[in-house]
């Protein structure tokens, strides 16, 4: 047993700070088999267990082995990361395309190499924590405006007294689902010279044609000064991270992206999930319509703002209530994400639903049930038959 030191006693009263906020976490392992309808991972195309998918995976695992072996500028360079580039950018419209181990490290790298010392970064406010880690890397003056306030991005570009400015988004906001105002962040940047950085995590699979993305959507893969960072850990199944950009700025992350640099490769059986899940969407792009609908019904089924992508926001307020909803629903046979501060504002946490594309009807309806059941209040009234409505779908699935 670890001999406890005095100089780590103020954990203790951090961890009871937390408790009585009920803003405490646990991980809870998922269970092979289990049957659960699951409306909290981000797994929005049901890519992770599609059998080309998995073949994907374990067909280059046996033909590279299980890890990278070493940085990409080493010996963690394949064949296979070379040729996922090449398809990420042709399926995307980017000229070129970088990976990284995760989508964590791609906006590490991505940031901090585009910015620096003697230059402003603009940060909206709703941007993913990774970009907020960058920013803070980034050793460059950062200004953070509100969320989706294209006006005070254009304050903080046309007042700035420094050279070069990037300013970071996601495309889509993961907590409510709700879409940047990607075009009007462009024009600002245009008119003051400046980089757009565009984090797709939430937009990849769902929005653009076939799921190219939000920013296709748009028109604006092929502006250089719009550099676009996504995960293949969503819509792709996946894992890793990647940039999508032009050959000089590819270039540039290459010599002096430190998580590009200095982290191991990412992994032979992510890299061939991922072309796999690539092949499977440019097949079937129909997915990422079907995800879009059934966002659609659970936004109808719980009032909840009509969404713009597969995230399906459902406000609760209180922390606590959010978590004890979250748990009625497990019992019931439903997984839902809960989010409480600090990933969501005081005051506003809430059941965060992850539209899937590979839900069946019946599927569907039995969580439909459960979400009524668990925000209506009368969930011993109704219990017993939401949950075996939950896990007949679950059955008729297996």
């Amino acid at each position: 047993m670890t001999d406890r030191s005095p100089a780590l006693d103020w954990l203790d009263a951090a961890a009871a700070d937390r408790r009585a906020r009920n803003l405490d976490r646990r991980l809870r392992p998922r269970v092979a088999g289990e049957r659960m309808i699951d409306l909290a991972s981000n797994d929005y195309l049901g890519l992770g267990t599609h059998p080309e998918v998995i073949r994907g995976a374990v067909d280059a695992a046996r033909e590279w082995g299980a890890g990278a072996t070493g940085s990409r500028l080493v010996t963690g360079t394949t064949a296979a990361h070379h040729a996922l580039e090449s398809e990420l950018a042709a399926f995307t419209g980017h000229p070129a395309a970088l990976v990284f181990s995760s989508g964590y490290t791609a906006n590490l790298g991505a940031v901090v190499a585009l910015s620096g010392r003697g230059s402003l970064i603009v940060s909206d406010g709703g941007s993913h924590a990774s970009l907020v880690d960058a920013c803070r890397l980034s050793r460059a003056r950062v200004v953070v405006v509100e969320r989706g306030d294209v006006a005070a991005v254009e304050r903080a570009l046309a007042t700035r007294s420094e050279e070069r400015a990037l300013v970071v988004t996601d495309s889509v906001y993961s907590a409510d689902g709700h879409l940047a105002p990607v075009t009007g962040l462009h024009e600002a940047c245009r008119r003051h010279g400046a980089v757009l950085l565009v984090d797709e995590a939430h937009g990849l699979g769902v929005r653009g044609r076939g799921g190219r993305g939000l920013v296709d959507e748009l028109g604006l893969t092929r502006h250089e000064d719009v550099v676009v960072t996504a995960t293949l850990s969503k819509a792709l199944g996946a894992q890793g991270g990647v940039v999508l950009t032009s050959p000089r700025v590819r270039e540039h992350l290459v010599d002096t992206a430190r998580p590009f640099i200095f982290d191991t490769g990412l992994a032979p059986a992510s890299v061939g999930a991922a072309r796999a899940a690539l092949q499977v969407l440019r097949r079937e792009p129909g997915r990422a319509r079907r995800v879009l609908e059934v966002a659609e019904h659970l936004a109808e089924v719980t009032g909840a703002d009509r969404p713009t992508s597969a995230v399906v926001s459902v406000i609760l307020g209180d922390a606590h209530r959010a978590y004890a909803a979250s748990q009625r629903c497990a019992e019931l046979g439903l997984r839902v994400g809960c989010f409480r501060p600090p990933s969501v504002p005081e005051g506003t946490a809430r059941l965060r639903l992850t539209a899937r594309a590979d839900l069946t009807d019946a599927e569907l309806d039995a969580a439909s049930e459960v979400l009524t059941t668990v925000l209506t209040g009368h969930w011993s009234d109704v219990a017993g038959s939401a949950l075996a409505g939950a896990a007949a779908a679950v059955e008729m699935r297996t």
